[in-house]
């Protein structure tokens, strides 16, 4: 799973004033992630706002992703770029559901599934492994866990990845930790680094940051790159971060990490993108668009 190694980018989704998806900055924005400074696209997760559209709309998004990076007209740099499906949720026998729906699909068009842990009911670590091992029973593809415990309440630790890694081999291959403990992580890599010298698992098992802010610590500790929301805007700045472990670089951007995430995501990500004119600044509800405030920072850093 070398082709998910590297700078991954958590990509929006454009909507117009009216709500309704925006196909046409859509395309706009794939045109700025085909440049050859992103290793693959997450399409359709927690950035993705996925959680408020309809099945038929992200059908559709996947579709137009998938049809247009094959038949675009621009030459881009990364005509081939891998594509992860985010495919998760709180109800097991539904995401189980979701992923016969698109068996066929996710086989042509998708190189692995996201899978957030459940939200909300907050099962314990057995009731977690159980969750993971039906997926991955269920998956036709390969499957990286996502581990966001100020998302969804609970936390998945080490010795539970281990296990269902352990159980599923052939199909889950890594996890995005968005924890922020950056003890724990260097505990999962070298457990995951432990396992591998004695067991001969076809796939490597890849520890990936779900954090902008501590991207190169977990690179520095063996960490396999970064799904990012902030190359939404920064690509080339952040290819560079993971690939050359740029902690400097890395450090000029903490304050614009902070603003993106100062009231919630993609809220921040999407003002940056609208102020460039790629995007209408539109959200579903709950969310809705930055403050004044949080606006007026933005620009005022981008500016300087």
């Amino acid at each position: 799973m070398n082709e998910l190694k590297g700078l991954g980018t958590a990509l929006i989704t454009p909507f117009d004033a009216q709500g309704k998806v925006d196909f046409e900055a859509l395309a706009r924005l794939l045109d700025t992630q085909l440049t050859g400074f992103v290793d693959y696209l997450v399409v359709l997760g927690t950035t993705g706002e996925a959680a408020t559209m309809t099945e038929d709309e992200k059908r559709e998004v996947r579709r137009f992703i998938v049809d247009y990076i094959k038949t675009s007209n621009i030459k881009h740099q990364t005509p081939n770029i891998p594509l992860v499906l985010g495919v998760g949720g709180n109800n097991t026998a539904k995401v189980i559901s979701e992923l016969e729906a698109m068996r066929n699909e996710l086989i042509l068009d998708f190189t692995a599934i996201l899978s957030v842990c459940p939200y909300y009911n907050k099962p314990n670590q057995e009731g977690l492994y159980q969750h993971f091992s039906a997926i991955a029973q269920a998956s036709p593809i390969p499957v990286i866990l996502y581990n966001v415990p100020g998302r969804t309440g609970v936390n998945l630790l080490p010795e539970t990845v281990i296990r269902i890694w352990e159980a599923h081999p052939d199909k889950i291959i890594g996890i995005k930790e968005a924890s922020g403990n950056i003890a724990q992580i260097r505990d999962l890599i070298a457990r995951a680094n432990s396992k591998l010298k004695i067991k001969n698992y076809e796939l490597p098992f890849l520890v990936i940051s779900g954090d902008d802010g501590i991207a190169c610590d977990v690179m520095e500790a063996g960490g396999a790159g970064l799904i990012s929301v902030a190359s939404n805007a920064f690509p080339e700045d952040f290819w560079h971060i993971v690939h050359d472990k740029d902690s400097a670089l890395q450090a000029k951007y903490q304050e614009m990490i902070h603003l993106l995430f100062a009231e919630g995501n993609p809220v921040g990500i999407k003002a940056v993108l609208a102020e460039r004119g790629l995007i209408s600044n539109s959200l579903r509800l709950p969310l809705v668009p930055a403050s004044d405030c949080l606006q007026q920072k933005i620009a005022n850093l981008q500016a300087e």
